[in-house]
């Protein structure tokens, strides 16, 4: 089920129509997705008017919506029109800054089997599950950013 999912949001038109409609803090601050299959995740959000701080540099809230979805999309694929249908929701985040975002800064997920592994989980006990997926974000010569911590609670519906 995962690759209709993933084929839509690998659709750059569908994709920001989504994300005006359903996103748009996300829209307007230029995230998009990079790179995505069942197992990784990569989301780059621009340094632009829009998206800095008075310290030029990125916001950090702007970094956080980054690292949410190379999480959140990954974990979407998996949920995607499953049966029993699973919820998801952040239960909590937990940031690391490095280094001063000032170019495009890159977030990369790689969780993919493991966030899977936790979705499986939930459907099979009918319990809630959590898992604390990493995200980590790099500027464009490859340097640490940040790394963002985002525990997902995963739940059988009905």
């Amino acid at each position: 089920m995962p690759n209709k999912f993933i084929q839509q949001l690998s659709n750059p038109v569908a994709f920001r129509l989504y994300l005006f409609w359903k996103l748009p803090a996300a829209f307007f601050s230029g995230v998009r997705i990079r790179e995505i299959d069942e197992q990784h995740c990569v989301v780059t959000v621009p340094y632009k008017w829009f998206s800095q701080n008075p310290f030029r540099s990125t916001y950090f809230a702007c970094l956080a919506m980054a690292a949410e979805m190379s999480t959140g999309s990954l974990a979407m694929a998996h949920v995607y029109k499953r049966k029993p249908p699973v919820s998801m929701l952040v239960v909590k985040f937990e940031a690391s800054y490095f280094k001063k975002a000032t170019g495009r800064t890159r977030f990369e997920c790689k969780d993919g089997a493991l966030l899977l592994n936790a979705i499986e989980q939930a459907v099979a006990t009918g319990e809630a599950q959590t898992f604390v997926a990493t995200a980590t974000g790099t500027n464009e010569q490859g340097e640490k950013v940040a790394e963002c911590l985002i525990t997902w609670s995963f739940k059988r519906k009905g």
